[in-house]
């Protein structure tokens, strides 16, 4: 039987496995170059020998699709255990609010409240029942109560730029209100293309690996048909 001697191994093969590097596929040329660099395109191998580097393609490929998912599942752990969100940040970008800030957000909350309503009221008929029934004509602010006219004429003149102020603190407030949802949706939208353009690249590489590995596989049934219908012809 006529045999030939294999680049790789040095070894004596039947010349029926005989395998010119031309013809081997590249991804499963560069496996073979990985471990044996001074093979070329000019040498030739046993067809045995091809068979474990292919499966030994297939096999790396399956790892790395591993290693990645490994990869994928501790980056996102991580992003949630340290709790990288833009509201953090966000947050962090707040100042402090001045003492007049923080007396507008008192006064509004409270100007705006059931509870000065029927405060107030209670007041005014306290102030009505006093004058005009107990004390009678020896109250301090008889009737037509002119001095509570006065009162209710100075809280009038103070209720105008109590109400700007509040407005202004509103407005304030929806400002930042407008700069979160904008950074948060840019950030959204950003993250939306980065996971767009990943899923298309993963899809194209993968599509490629695939491709390879079929293209491998059918080689070797390919060769193990050769080998089973070769003795009956």
């Amino acid at each position: 039987m006529e045999s030939f001697i294999s680049d790789l191994s040095g070894k004596a093969f039947p010349l029926s496995e005989k395998v010119s590097a031309r013809t081997i596929q590249a991804p499963v040329l560069t496996v073979i170059q990985a471990h044996h660099p001074e093979f070329t395109s000019d040498n030739h191998c046993a067809l045995t020998e091809l068979n474990i580097y292919r499966q030994k393609y297939i096999a790396g490929y399956l790892a790395r699709e591993v290693g990645e998912l490994s990869e994928l599942e501790s980056t996102v752990l991580d992003a949630l255990r340290n709790k990288d969100t833009i509201t953090d940040k966000v947050n962090d970008l707040e100042e402090p609010l001045s003492f007049g800030q923080r007396m507008a957000d008192r006064i509004a909350a409270f100007g705006g409240s059931w509870k000065f309503i029927g405060s107030f009221f209670a007041f005014l008929l306290l102030w009505i029942a006093v004058n005009a029934f107990w004390f009678q004509n020896r109250s301090f602010d008889p009737y037509p109560f002119i001095l509570l006219n006065l009162i209710l004429s100075c809280l009038a003149a103070l209720q105008a730029p109590l109400i700007m102020m509040s407005q202004n603190r509103q407005e304030e407030k929806d400002r930042e209100r407008s700069k979160k949802d904008y950074m948060i949706n840019l950030k959204s939208e950003l993250e939306i293309r980065i996971l767009h353009e990943k899923i298309d690249h993963l899809m194209i590489h993968q599509q490629h690996e695939l491709l390879e590995i079929q293209k491998v596989q059918i080689e070797m049934m390919q060769d193990i048909m050769d080998r089973v219908n070769g003795p009956a012809a």
